[in-house]
């Protein structure tokens, strides 16, 4: 084989094509080919904390993400409707990655990290939302996010409460919506579920952009 032309190797495939047909490239995400039913599809086919839940379907990343809004509004009553969409998505780029549990993105480090931030930020400008979001903001979906694990933690994963409260602290009391949204949905409703409310938010994000022109 000396001196004969070595066949050129295409170098490793960094895209992922979606079920809407857009071919999302991982290294260098665009706003332009993310979609809402892309998302919601994915997330609701990913399981909270590894599928280790009780209950005959799995719990979604997609109903909690829609948990999670739902005790951002409980927490600030007056988040208007950009926030609120911004809670809704504050997991979507696990419709790529995948939920993985705390430890093992510590594990992993800082290329994670700056991989799930860059896709993250792709995803908010797709909405119209800033790249990167307040430190307010941050801090309520957070806050938010850990009440929502207390409850997914100690009603589905079979956590004491004690335990809990050691890992997420005390939660805000439970409203009859957010009883409803710890029961565990079919993966069709739970997307569904995460879909009507994108799309309602943005509705209204249209709504109060068109009265002030």
């Amino acid at each position: 084989m000396s001196g004969q032309e070595q066949p050129r190797k295409d170098p490793p495939r960094a895209w992922q094509r979606m079920l809407s047909g857009r071919r999302l490239d991982l290294l260098d995400p665009s706003p332009l080919d993310i979609e809402i039913d892309d998302i919601a599809h994915g997330l609701a086919r990913v399981a909270r904390w590894n599928g280790q839940t009780h209950g005959s379907h799995a719990f979604s990343v997609a109903q909690h993400s829609v948990l999670v809004e739902l005790i951002g509004r409980q927490l600030s009553p007056g988040l208007g409707p950009k926030e609120q969409l911004a809670i809704v998505l504050h997991d979507a780029a696990e419709y790529v990655i995948g939920d993985m549990i705390s430890p093992f993105k510590a594990a992993l480090g800082m290329d994670y990290k700056t991989f799930e931030a860059r896709l993250q930020a792709a995803i908010h400008i797709r909405f119209g939302l800033p790249a990167t979001l307040s430190p307010s903001l941050t801090a309520l979906t957070k806050t938010a996010d850990k009440a929502a694990a207390f409850y997914e933690a100690t009603r589905l994963a079979g956590f004491q409460e004690d335990e809990a409260l050691r890992f997420f602290g005390r939660p805000p009391k439970l409203t009859r919506d957010t009883e409803i949204l710890l029961v565990p949905l079919p993966t069709d409703h739970a997307k569904q579920l995460m879909v009507q409310r994108v799309e309602a938010l943005s509705q209204d994000i249209e709504a109060l952009s068109a009265a002030k022109e």
